[in-house]
C-alpha cells in the first residue's frame, strides 16, 4: 500500500499523520532493540532489575523486538507486526506490574506505546479504517 492508495482514498493527511506516529514508535523501538542487541550496560542492568538476567537474555529480547518492529514497518506485514508488538508490550506491562514499578511512568508506558503503534497503523491503512470505523455508516 503506497502513495497511490493514500491519493485515491482522499485521506492523504491521515496517511502521513499515521506515518509520523508510526515513525515515532519505530524510532523508539529501534533504539531500544539496538541497545539490547549491543548489550549496553544500561540495558543489561535495567533488564536484570526486571528479572531478565545476563547479556544473552537481553540480546534475545532485543532480537525479538527488532523482528516485531521490522514486521510492523513493512506495509505487507504491518498488521502482524502490530499484533506481535502488542504482545511484546503486554509482556512489558506485566513485568513492570510484577516488580512494582510506578503506574503512570513505567507500567502504562507499554500501553501508551501500543496506542501509538495502532493509532499510526489505523491512520495509514484504509483497510483498518474500513474494518473498524470510528462511526457507523449512515
Amino acid at each position: 500500500m503506497g502513495d497511490q492508495a493514500a491519493s485515491t482514498s482522499g485521506h492523504q493527511g491521515s496517511y502521513w499523520a499515521g506515518w509520523v506516529l508510526s515513525g515515532l514508535a519505530v524510532a523508539f523501538l529501534l533504539l531500544d532493540a539496538t541497545m539490547k542487541l549491543l548489550a549496553m550496560p544500561i540495558a543489561v542492568e535495567t533488564s536484570g532489575a526486571l528479572g531478565f538476567s545476563g547479556a544473552a537474555m537481553t540480546r534475545g529480547v532485543g532480537a525479538l523486538l527488532l523482528v516485531c518492529t521490522l514486521l510492523y514497518v513493512a506495509p505487507r506485514t504491518a498488521v502482524l507486526g502490530a499484533i506481535l508488538l502488542t504482545g511484546f508490550l503486554g509482556g512489558a506491562v506485566a513485568t513492570h506490574v510484577r516488580v512494582g514499578s510506578p503506574l503512570f511512568t513505567h507500567v502504562l508506558f507499554g500501553v501508551y506505546l501500543g496506542v501509538i503503534v495502532w493509532g499510526g497503523l489505523y491512520l495509514r491503512d484504509p483497510r483498518l479504517r474500513k474494518l473498524f470505523p470510528l462511526r457507523a455508516a449512515a
